[in-house]
């Protein structure tokens, strides 16, 4: 039984992942990083249950959940409470490297900003996935997303490599599978709730980010 129960909670829940989202949002439209980080958990599980396609990403995106929730663990948690108070801490305090890699090579900010860019390369995919018909190729919609999002940001050796993982993925029924929702009309459904949420996150850090000219952190 507790082996079951293990493996239930590895699954993947679009459903789940939508919950995630909304809670992201404070009334103020600020974003916190608990649920920000809990989302992209489940969007790990996304990546991990259509095989080793996405390694190379889901590895990473692991690494910078678990710095994130060591600083909202830490002793200056309340400061890293939403992305809001912790690019203003950061700041306010030189806790950023700006220019180029030095003391600070691991800071909030600099770590939000990796798992924000591959936030863009998810909902990109995925909204591809909503208006796909059955004959749509997963790994052409798949590359389009990457070259219009994260392939900006990695060097050339892995956007090689992504690309060839690209080929193998497979098709589109398998994706719909992997949402744990039901039927392909409830998969598409409830990517029209949930792609818009992720967009609404997405848009208010990049804003935010912008603001402050922190996108092209080194």
């Amino acid at each position: 039984m507790a082996g079951s129960a293990v493996i239930e909670e590895q699954k993947f829940s679009l459903q789940e992942v939508l919950d995630t989202f909304k809670l992201c949002l404070s009334e103020n439209q600020d974003v916190y990083v608990e649920h920000y980080v809990a989302g992209w958990r489940g969007l790990v599980k996304f990546m991990n249950s259509l095989g080793n396609v996405f390694t190379f990403i889901s590895k990473d995106a692991v690494s910078k959940i678990q710095i994130l929730v060591n600083f909202l663990n830490g002793e200056n948690g309340s400061h890293y409470v939403t992305i809001q108070s912790m690019v203003k801490y950061e700041l306010d305090n030189q806790l950023v490297d700006l220019d180029k890699r030095g003391s600070h090579p691991e800071s909030g900010s600099r770590t939000l900003l990796r798992l924000h860019r591959a936030l863009r390369w998810l909902e990109l995919f995925l909204e591809r996935l909503r208006t796909s018909t059955e004959d749509s190729k997963t790994s052409v919609m798949c590359a389009d997303a990457y070259n219009e999002s994260l392939s900006q940001h990695h060097p050339w050796l892995i956007r090689k490599a992504a690309g060839m993982a690209f080929c193998v993925l497979p098709g589109r029924p398998t994706f719909f599978e992997v949402m744990n929702v039901g039927g392909a009309e409830r998969v598409v459904d409830m990517l029209g709730d949930a792609v818009p949420m992720i967009s609404k996150v997405y848009q208010i850090t990049e804003d935010l980010y912008a603001q402050n000219n922190l996108l092209e952190l080194p």
